[in-house]
């Protein structure tokens, strides 16, 4: 599988190009703000040409450029249903100071084609196999990516901005809800093996063991308790 990833704007937002190899179809990931340069240039470079744009969440620094990059290659969009309305009112995901302060006198718009995700749902797109997580609490409709292990290539896991390398996703934002986002990181995250790549919304790529054994939100969270984990409280989190 061939990943190219880069951080777009001023948010730092990772926004991955996948393939199963160079010079084939491949989907993009959260193309967040001025993104679409980047994106050229990967698919220059490499010779790919997308078939989808796929989003973890509605937050505006993971879909700023969704609708550009969409109506430029007539590609469809994929969101989850509870982060759909994000796409055309992103400041409603903010508290009120911040999007007064982004979006005054920004509009944004659908693309013309918005397929939406359910969880479980497995979509074959670009010759690849991603499984669809549903995994609320940094937004209501948060999901992430899962490509299946192949020989020894390990299962790679895009995380959006639910799992960090050493943090979480924040959930003090609007739709944000921190048991909710303690019950997602013990259902999705810590039932998945430990050399799983985890390739995240923002910072650099992880291993589910490494966060399993070192995050300070993941140290005393147990899958099969997930209902009764507890944060610690000097525990940092971070994302949008």
């Amino acid at each position: 599988m061939f990943v190219a990833g880069f951080p777009a704007g001023s948010f730092a937002t990772n926004c991955y190009v996948v393939a199963p190899a160079a010079g084939e179809e491949c989907v993009i990931i959260d193309p967040g703000q001025d993104a679409e340069a980047g994106i050229e240039d990967v698919l220059r470079e490499h010779r790919l040409k997308p078939v989808a744009v796929i989003l973890t969440h509605g937050h505006i620094d993971h879909i700023w450029s969704v609708a550009p990059v969409c109506g430029a290659r007539d590609v469809p969009a994929y969101i989850h249903p509870d982060d759909r309305a994000l796409l055309t009112d992103p400041a409603r995901g903010l508290s009120l100071a911040a999007g007064q302060q982004l979006f005054g006198g920004i509009s944004f718009s659908e693309p013309d084609d918005v397929r939406e995700l359910a969880d479980g749902a497995v979509l074959e797109l670009a010759g690849l196999r991603l499984t669809v997580d549903h995994a609320p609490g940094h937004t209501p409709g948060s999901v992430t990516f899962r490509t299946p292990a192949a020989e020894e290539i390990p299962e790679v896991l895009f995380s959006g901005d639910l799992l960090f390398a050493g943090s979480i996703g924040r959930s003090d934002l609007p739709g944000g809800d921190h048991p909710t986002i303690l019950r997602s990181l013990a259902g999705v995250c810590l039932t998945l093996p430990d050399e799983t790549v985890v390739l995240p919304g923002h910072g650099p790529q992880t291993t589910i063991g490494r966060e399993r054994a070192t995050n300070p939100y993941l140290v005393d969270l147990q899958p099969a308790r997930a209902g009764e984990a507890r944060l610690r409280p000097d525990a940092p989190s971070k994302g949008l």
